[in-house]
């Protein structure tokens, strides 16, 4: 059987399953297996036939009915995200509701909200439970899940990433942000979250690749017979600049072109090196004894 990636939301992570031996195309829609139920979600991509692995399967493709019921369950979903606000209101809990949704049979509903300590919502739990007769999920999410939900516009001027293309929300360190030599300032780095930019984090590996052929910053080099220092990089352009030791001459160098140099060097020290080696005398002589003794 092949497999196909599906998403439950626009943008959302996606989910691979087993397409069941039903013949699917991008952008349909279907039922499929999960462990909370069944779920209405879109194929997004389409894989190959693969063994040994372990994924739940395709239900069915969704009819019209199945899209109607699916509709109905994401407005009752809303209005149990009203429901859910003002029963927490009379509970006195601090918590703030960003998404609802329930499963496409409706065994479970599920709550994603935002809140700055630990929430005792057991009895909020119970009265959910109590009124909509299913299993209810209240799930505390992160700065980043919120901004996802609520979109925006990053520092770039751009839809932000995470609401627009990227589908998991894959954490981000301090290791990326020394890697690009980016300057440790939190309102350049930090993303409308308040947390690190995600783009620093799919740009990373781009960064690694063009950082193999420059130096650090302190490195000493040479520069045209002159002791020189690193003392800045553009990791993008692959190029740095030094400045020399004895008449502080800043030089912009590009890595690219140096490298380029150097592999131009190494061949023609090949090239004369076998140039030289089939030029002696002896070398010759050897060479047309081997060929007639063939």
């Amino acid at each position: 059987m092949r497999t196909v990636k599906v998403e439950f939301k626009k943008n959302g992570k996606q989910y691979i399953f087993f397409d069941n031996n039903i013949e699917l195309n991008e952008e349909d829609n279907v039922i499929v297996e999960t462990e909370k139920g069944l779920q209405f979600g879109t194929v997004v991509a389409l894989g190959e036939s693969v063994e040994n692995e372990d994924h739940a399967f395709v239900y069915r493709v969704a009819s019209k009915e199945d899209v109607k019921q699916h509709n109905k369950n994401i407005k009752e979903a809303k209005e149990a995200l009203l429901k859910a606000e003002e029963i927490a209101k009379e509970l006195n809990l601090d918590m703030k509701f960003i998404d609802s949704s329930f499963t496409f049979d409706k065994k479970q509903l599920i709550f994603q909200f935002l809140a700055d300590n630990r929430i005792d919502f057991r009895e909020l739990a119970k009265s959910l439970a109590a009124i909509y007769k299913t299993r209810i999920e209240l799930r505390q999410v992160g700065a980043r899940d919120k901004a996802k939900e609520v979109s925006g516009i990053g520092p770039c001027g751009r839809k932000l990433c995470c609401a627009s293309f990227l589908n998991d929300l894959d954490s981000v360190g301090i290791a990326q942000v020394k890697n690009q030599n980016l300057a440790l300032n939190p309102t350049k780095i930090n993303g409308v979250c308040g947390r690190l930019l995600c783009c620093l984090n799919f740009e990373d590996s781009l960064y690694k690749e063009f950082r193999k052929n420059l130096p650090e910053i302190g490195d000493k080099t040479t520069v045209n017979g002159k002791d020189a220092t690193v003392v800045s990089l553009d990791i993008p352009a692959q190029k740095y600049t030094v400045l020399t030791d004895e008449d502080n001459e800043r030089i912009e160098i590009n890595a690219k072109v140096e490298q380029k140099k150097e592999e131009n060097k190494k061949e023609k020290n090949r090239d004369n090196k076998y140039e030289r080696r089939y030029s002696n005398k002896w070398f010759s002589l050897f060479w047309k004894f081997k060929n007639c003794t063939k």
